[in-house]
């Protein structure tokens, strides 16, 4: 029997649930505010508080890795408990990890987050497509074969990203004269999902920022919109209405230090999620 697609468990869970996005980002800064130390044992007290607080109320709960993996071995150990959690509690996991790389080393990667034998594989996976789209062939593969989810990054709100997202395909480049990369990126997730019905959820996703200002890119991709910069980061639902139009009934909107800054108290932690959430629930659906 085939897995459900990612699209469709996603799709399903903002019906339930909303369509919010809970980060769950272990900064030294944030530990520290908890009255936590910045240790294994403090990131294990600060990200399980996260998740009782969390897991089973927002739709997805996305840790960013590189949060566990400054703690090395204990860390990614702590990251494995977190996924088992929220899962068991039945939200998604969508593991922040930005991964990009080549044949068998994707594969590996992919396997590690993708597979359901890998201890640290969750729902959906974020990558970065600039070693070329054909280079996340693995991840989407893998995701295909066992019901995941990919968000490919297309146009970040970082100020450096335009340097790349924003650069022009010359008239001699594979993707056509003028092209954006940002939407030669968009262009690939969008035929990703070709197929997808009215009203439906592809499993290839795009990372688009809250705080990236206009833009003339297309962006339904009909699949799901990861939009960080929620929130702590200045992004606003009036932001997601003007940059997504039509598109904003795919955004999956991503908060995480504006819900992690109510903590350690758990009720106030479900509070800031819940108002967030909240936030969004009349966005076009």
């Amino acid at each position: 029997m085939s897995p459900t697609p990612f699209g469709d468990r996603l799709h399903d869970q903002i019906e339930a649930r909303g369509r919010l996005c809970a980060g769950i980002d272990p900064h030294p800064a944030l530990m520290d505010a908890w009255g936590m130390t910045d240790s294994a044992v403090g990131l294990e007290r600060f990200a399980m508080t996260a998740v009782e607080a969390l897991a089973g109320t927002v739709t997805v709960v996305k840790p960013q890795s590189a949060f566990f993996e400054r703690h090395g071995s204990a860390g990614i150990a702590v990251l494995e408990k977190v996924v088992t959690a929220c899962r068991d509690l039945g939200t998604l996991v969508l593991l922040d990890v930005k991964r990009g790389d080549i044949g068998s080393t994707a594969q590996a990667y992919a396997d590690a987050y993708l597979a359901p034998t890998s201890p640290l594989a969750g729902d959906a996976v974020t990558v970065s497509p600039y070693l070329g789209m054909g280079s996340l062939d693995p991840f989407l593969d893998t995701a295909a074969q066992h019901g995941g989810g990919v968000f490919v990054l297309a146009l970040t709100s970082n100020p450096e990203g335009p340097q790349f997202q924003h650069a022009r395909v010359g008239p001699d480049g594979p993707n056509g004269a003028g092209r954006t990369v940002a939407g030669t990126v968009l262009d690939a997730v969008r035929r990703r999902n070709a197929g997808v019905g009215p009203g439906g959820l592809g499993s290839v996703g795009a990372v688009v920022g809250a705080t990236i200002g206009e833009t003339d890119e297309d962006l339904d991709v009909a699949g799901p919109l990861l939009v960080p910069g929620i929130g702590a980061q200045g992004g606003s639902v009036a932001d997601v209405r003007r940059i997504f139009g039509p598109a904003a009934r795919l955004v999956l909107p991503s908060s995480s230090r504006e819900i992690l800054g109510a903590g350690p108290d758990k009720h106030a932690l479900r509070d800031a999620a819940l108002r967030a959430a909240d936030a969004f629930a009349d966005l076009a659906v």
